[in-house]
């Protein structure tokens, strides 16, 4: 009985001693673990918010170089900007200077073709001189452009550079002392001007000379007329037997 007691008081004594540290090892392992799970979920959220840190900073490098690229592109632009200005101002003035030279080259120019008119042959003079008169009072009018007024000369001058090279039918009134009387015009370029009367019996020539008109014999009463037709395209080019003055002699 002695040996039993002793064996109790020594298994009753002996638990409380291990049960402890066990438990305590248990809590310590297990608040590590909780503790490595925590400082683990750290760790992952500060890598989370390094890598996006990271991303955001090489976002922000490429914005910067992005941004830098066109802030060069916006300076030479600005520069080639302030040259175009400046040449544009060196324009301006030119195009003052030269506004103010051109309209005397332009009077210059109608008033010689006014006389041009006045010396050429006799044909479509009414056209001709409507034309100059409605230039002359262009040249006045402050509601049109000085480039639109030279544009209209030169138009002219090409109208009175094609007559040179065209043939012409037209029918006008014929001038024949203190009468008048309706004719056929044909004119062959600015080589010769014909006239026929509407029933075909007379023809005739302008005199550049004498300026007056030459009553052709009735030999050339055929090609004048067929020359008529030809130039409003009633017939083909055909060759026709007709007088041209002569070429005046250069002196």
């Amino acid at each position: 009985m002695i040996v039993s007691a002793f064996v109790v008081i020594v298994a009753t004594s002996f638990v409380p001693i291990f049960a402890d540290p066990l438990n305590d090892a248990i809590q310590t392992q297990v608040k590590d673990s909780v503790d490595a799970v925590r400082s683990q979920n750290k760790i992952d959220q500060l890598s989370d918010e390094t890598h996006n840190m990271l991303a955001e900073y090489r976002q922000n490098l490429r914005e910067t170089k992005v941004l830098g690229e066109y802030n060069d592109h916006l300076a030479k632009l600005v520069e080639s900007q302030v040259s175009e200005k400046t040449l544009l101002q060196e324009q301006l003035q030119e195009i003052e200077v030269t506004k103010r030279e051109i309209v005397p080259l332009m009077l210059k120019m109608l008033e010689t073709l006014e006389a041009f008119v006045g010396f050429d042959l006799p044909f479509l003079p009414q056209e001709r001189q409507n034309r100059l008169a409605n230039l002359q009072e262009l040249m006045v009018r402050a509601d049109v452009s000085t480039a639109e007024k030279f544009r209209r000369v030169l138009e002219a001058y090409q109208v009175e550079s094609d007559y040179g090279q065209t043939i012409e039918a037209y029918r006008a009134n014929l001038k024949s002392g203190d009468s008048e009387r309706p004719v056929d015009f044909l004119r062959l370029g600015r080589v010769a001007l014909f006239y026929q009367s509407l029933d075909g019996s007379e023809s005739g020539l302008w005199n550049q000379a004498n300026k007056s008109w030459d009553v052709l014999p009735g030999k050339y009463t055929k090609a004048v007329r067929d020359g008529l037709r030809i130039a409003r395209k009633e017939a083909a080019p055909d060759l026709l037997m007709l007088p041209v003055p002569a070429p005046e002699a250069v002196k």
